[in-house]
């Protein structure tokens, strides 16, 4: 039987990973970074900045969606010159997603936001307890449920 703290982790959980809190977040992330580049074509970016060149296939694993989805957000992000398509060296019928300078930079851009954003909501939290905090939520995350 899972205990108060897990029934409370969990819930919290469950209102960071709703989908509506992280377009919310997404769209404040990317908001003035160009047209092409929002709530929609955010996971694309940052998805491609954690994998590296990659199918829209694969890509569409790890951020979640279905290769149709990204493949027509990418054209978003091509035609806007944040990502290029280059033929796969291993297999030259596939293509694979790569970042450009231009992409590289916006999720810098977005992820720099992030971390703001973060630093201001733990600014009225002791020092202390903020880095408690960030340690162990990347210890959680190393070592709790979402371990393959």
């Amino acid at each position: 039987m899972p205990t108060t703290t897990g029934h409370e982790i969990a819930e919290a959980l469950g209102v960071l990973l709703r989908r509506s809190t992280r377009a919310g977040l997404y769209a404040q992330l990317t908001d003035g970074l160009g047209a092409a580049v929002d709530e929609l074509t955010y996971p694309v970016l940052s998805g491609l900045a954690r994998t590296g060149p990659c199918s829209a296939a694969d890509l569409g694993r790890e951020i979640g969606l279905d290769r149709t989805t990204v493949t027509r957000r990418a054209d978003r992000l091509e035609e806007a010159g944040l990502l290029r398509r280059e033929a796969d060296p291993a297999d030259r019928r596939a293509t694979l997603l790569h970042l450009t300078d231009t992409g590289d930079e916006a999720v810098t851009a977005t992820r720099e936001r992030l971390a703001a954003r973060i630093e201001d909501a733990l600014a009225a939290w002791p020092a202390s307890q903020a880095r408690d905090f960030a340690q162990l939520l990347r210890q959680f995350v190393d070592q709790g449920p979402f371990q393959p």
